[in-house]
């Protein structure tokens, strides 16, 4: 097979890499975090699209008049953007698996120390009100103990990691709200609309900047040394 990390074959019997010396658990561990990275990326790209969509949608709206709108036709409008959220959220959780299988392995070759035992990285996101702010916790120790930041590096670490949990939790408190808006009036058709592009875009916002933690979590860990 190829090694992941310079492109040589690599025997199956063979442990490193006889190019550059890359250990088989580090070329593994790079497999998951390219995964990661391109689902992300693809649902970045899937909540801009959404966004962009209902934009398109809200500018009729915007010169409507009550007399002349019609609540069905709206509704009919809006039921493709409520199913292309269950398929966000359908890739969301697929994505999640992977971000946990690469997180317990980021989690597992991090220096430490850690705040939370490593059997937290699965059940921090199952817990009842744990889950509100384990994940971005273990998420913090990962990459700041990886990267050995300095503590200016820390606080820079601190808001990524605060900036990307809390488009995650607004992606989905919005999400849902979206999903149980109305068009019955003109009001509540702009109203929907609008939670639906701020959902949108706090959905492609988490992902982006899961994206960039993931990178630098994965360079970082696949270039120290043994």
């Amino acid at each position: 097979m190829p090694c992941a990390l310079c492109g040589d074959i690599v025997p199956a019997d063979v442990a490193r890499c006889p190019a550059c010396g890359a250990w088989a658990r580090r070329r593994d561990f790079r497999a998951v975090g390219v995964a990661v990275f391109m689902l992300l990326g693809f649902h970045a790209f899937l909540a801009l699209g959404a966004g962009i969509s209902l934009v398109r949608v809200s500018r009729p709206l915007r010169t409507a008049t009550q007399d002349g709108y019609d609540p069905a036709s709206a509704r009919h409008s809006l039921v493709p953007f409520s199913d292309l959220f269950v398929i966000c959220a359908v890739l969301a959780g697929i994505t999640g698996v992977m971000f946990v299988s690469w997180l317990w392995r980021a989690y597992t070759q991090s220096p430490g120390p850690h705040r939370h035992r490593r059997s937290w990285v699965v059940f921090g996101w199952l817990v009842p009100v744990a889950n509100l702010w384990v994940p971005p916790r273990l998420m913090y120790d990962v990459l700041v103990t990886t990267g050995r930041y300095r503590m200016s590096q820390r606080h820079v670490a601190g808001c990524l990691i605060g900036a990307w949990w809390l488009s995650v939790l607004l992606a989905v408190l919005l999400s849902r709200w979206f999903a149980r808006g109305g068009a019955d009036s003109l009001a509540d058709a702009r109203f929907t609309v609008h939670l639906g592009v701020a959902a949108a875009a706090f959905q492609a916002l988490a992902a982006t900047l899961a994206m960039s933690v993931v990178y630098q979590v994965t360079r970082l860990q696949i270039a120290r040394p043994d």
